[in-house]
């Protein structure tokens, strides 16, 4: 009924109820008196059941209404304390309230029992279904269908058993305006009023309104977790102040850098739990950003070198609500930086062809070093792979997967060396640089031909290996690092330091590991397996098989090879691009190699021709400069006998001592 038309004679419902019942039709007049929500509820009943019948709606098995009172749990729950306000206010009015949920199934109800006893022989008890395909026109089936409040009264309910009785119902909506139940109230005929309408209205406003209350906190505290979640799976330390000061936010990477208990910080001053130095201080005063910036906060243990960001947070007004530090802790910067210059490196001890003794010696001698701590020093001519050996000693040690970072000591201007080297410190023009000892830590620094550094390098070098510690130009605090050096020169050190261009005591400190790489015309045994595994390499690496002819590797074995392995392997690229099937001969070998003659103050100087017997003494030469002056191995590399060589030898001259 029309809470505006209340109230309609009972008579009057009763005898329009009649009419339309028999003749399935109501007039103009009739219809005006009747909500026109219970005159479609009546069209709609009356093709499907007999308003006569004996309607008596059966409840649902407990097992599936057990199943129903568990998915509708918090809407029961939030319900209840409002039945039973209800029930207050209307106490001994003989009214029974009742919650369904959206299919129209009571799910709980409330009142004093004679009410409940009223309302339960008519069918209304929990598990029973009240819409209006089960029950006909009723106040809780029709809010289903209409989607808004309703009262129904006497004969406005289409089943005739229900005409002693008063039902009201109103919608409960969900956050997305689903309606998920109905709260109603169900009484005698004679104690009808247009207040309860209004009752249930509000009440069940009131538990959608709850609802919404503890959707949105329900939201902000998952969206509080995703923040905290977010704060503590980022590897910065975060903290979080207000305007006041107070700490609003700390996570555990914070907390364990500042070595400050993060949960209890949160609520403090941010002065009582830690002391920013100046510069922060003033851009938190002036409201101004900082990004990266290098400094030292004070801890319970001392102190933490971090890179700090400071961002100020607004909202509506002109001051910042508060203020994100991002603290980054120095090694993690260190770690990122050492990505973009560290360089990594798979090449181990292994990898370094030894066939020929001398290598053989200094592949004992990397394994001992790579087994050390003491800096390292290797010698040899350009070209020999010194470079290539520090990495394998790198790999070989327990620095292996840690930084490795070249510096080449002669390619570097003598005015940016310092800088490149020790780093900077952060200044208002310029960001600060980490030395590259920082780089290097927890890894290894290579100075690829350390005779290039100027005195003063040296003697920083030297304090660094000493004292674990840098300190980079402009700065005043020593930073602790850990990075071993190895060193590599072409030059004599010993020379050096009695010239006074090298320090000696930087050249001691080097004493403890010296190895010494031969020249290739020196390890001639080492060139077929040079050839060999260059070659492999560059088969894996192209993806078509490459070979080298046996006179082609005699030929390498002649050359003298001034360039070392560099040369060698130059020679054996260029080769390969022009040999045909893949196969390299002894003609696409350079001229210069095929007759193994080479411009070098070591060697006699190539002529354009030279006689059979010059030719001769100028091989016997050769081979007694590559094996030092070994007659066996001198007549193996010549291919004649031993005797034969010594023959030759005596004819023209040649003692083996000349070469030694």
């Amino acid at each position: 009924m029309l809470p505006t038309g209340f109230k309609v004679p009972t008579d009057t419902i009763t005898r329009i109820w009649r009419t339309f019942t028999e003749t399935g039709r109501i007039g103009a007049e009739d219809a005006a008196l009747i909500d026109p929500a219970v005159v479609r509820s009546w069209r709609r009943c009356i093709v499907r059941a007999n308003p006569l019948a004996e309607f008596r709606p059966s409840p649902i098995n407990p097992t599936a209404l057990a199943s129903i009172v568990r998915g509708q749990q918090e809407l029961i729950t939030i319900a209840t304390p409002f039945i039973e306000d209800i029930y207050q206010f209307t106490e001994s009015s003989d009214y029974a309230i009742v919650l369904t949920d959206g299919a129209g199934c009571i799910l709980a109800t409330g009142g004093d029992a004679h009410a409940l006893g009223k309302a339960g022989a008519l069918g209304f008890r929990e598990g029973t279904y009240w819409s209006e395909g089960t029950a006909g026109t009723n106040a809780l089936g029709l809010v289903l269908q209409e989607a808004t409040a309703v009262q129904i009264v006497g004969a406005e309910h289409y089943f005739r058993v229900l005409h002693g009785i008063v039902t009201a119902g109103a919608p409960i909506h969900d956050v997305r305006g689903r309606i998920i139940g109905v709260l109603g109230m169900v009484g005698s005929v004679e104690t009808a009023t247009s207040h309860t309408l209004a009752l249930v209205m509000a009440a069940a406003r009131a538990v959608g309104n709850q609802l919404q209350a503890n959707w949105s906190l329900e939201e902000a505290n998952q969206h509080l977790s995703e923040v905290n979640t977010i704060v503590g799976a980022i590897t910065e330390g975060v903290i979080v102040w207000d305007q006041q000061g107070e700490i609003r936010q700390v996570n555990a990477q914070a907390g364990e850098m500042l070595q400050i208990n993060a949960r209890a910080a949160v609520g403090r001053a941010l002065a009582d739990v830690l002391a920013l130095p100046g510069e922060v201080r003033e851009a938190i005063e002036q409201g101004d950003e900082l990004a990266d910036v290098e400094l030292t906060l004070p801890t319970a243990g001392g102190g933490v070198r971090c890179m700090l960001t400071l961002r100020p947070i607004y909202e509506a007004g002109p001051l910042p609500v508060s203020y994100v530090a991002l603290l980054s802790p120095i090694e993690h910067v260190r770690q990122i930086a050492q990505q973009q210059y560290g360089a990594q490196t798979t090449l181990t001890i292994e990898d370094v062809q030894a066939d020929s003794a001398a290598m053989r010696r200094v592949v004992r001698q990397a394994r001992t070093a790579a087994r050390g701590l003491a800096p390292v020093l290797v010698r040899g001519e350009g070209g020999v792979g010194k470079n290539l050996l520090a990495r394998a000693i790198h790999n070989d040690g327990p620095r292996a997967g840690r930084p490795f970072v070249d510096i080449n000591c002669q390619a570097i201007p003598h005015e940016l060396m310092p800088r490149e080297i020790l780093g900077h410190e952060q200044d208002t023009n310029t960001r600060g640089q980490p030395s590259k000892f920082e780089l290097a830590e927890g890894g290894t620094l290579l100075l690829d031909q350390i005779e290039n550094l100027s005195l003063e390098l040296q003697a920083a070098l030297l304090h660094v290996i000493e004292t674990r510690h840098v300190t980079r130009l402009g700065g005043s605090t020593p930073i602790p690092v850990d990075a071993r050096i190895i060193a590599t020169t072409t030059a004599n050190l010993e020379d050096l330091v009695a010239q006074g261009s090298f320090l000696s005591h930087l050249y001691y400190r080097f004493g403890v590991f010296k190895i010494d790489v031969p020249a290739l015309r020196e390890r001639v045994e080492d060139i077929p397996l040079l050839a060999e595994r260059f070659l492999a390499r560059q088969t894996a690496r192209e993806s078509r098989a490459m070979w080298i002819e046996d006179e082609a590797v005699v030929s390498l074995s002649r050359y003298p090879w001034p360039g070392n392995v560099r040369e060698l392997e130059s020679v054996l690229e260029r080769a390969m691009s022009q040999c045909r099937d893949g196969v390299i001969r002894p003609a696409d070998l350079p001229e210069a190699v095929r007759d193994g003659r080479v411009l070098s103050g070591h060697y006699p100087l190539a002529r354009p021709v030279i006689s059979v017997g010059e030719a001769e003494r100028e091989a016997i030469l050769r081979a007694g400069w590559a094996c030092h002056g070994r007659v066996t191995e001198m007549a193996r590399l010549l291919g004649i006998g031993r005797s034969t060589l010594w023959r030759k030898m005596k004819a023209l001259d040649i003692e083996p001592e000349t070469f030694r």
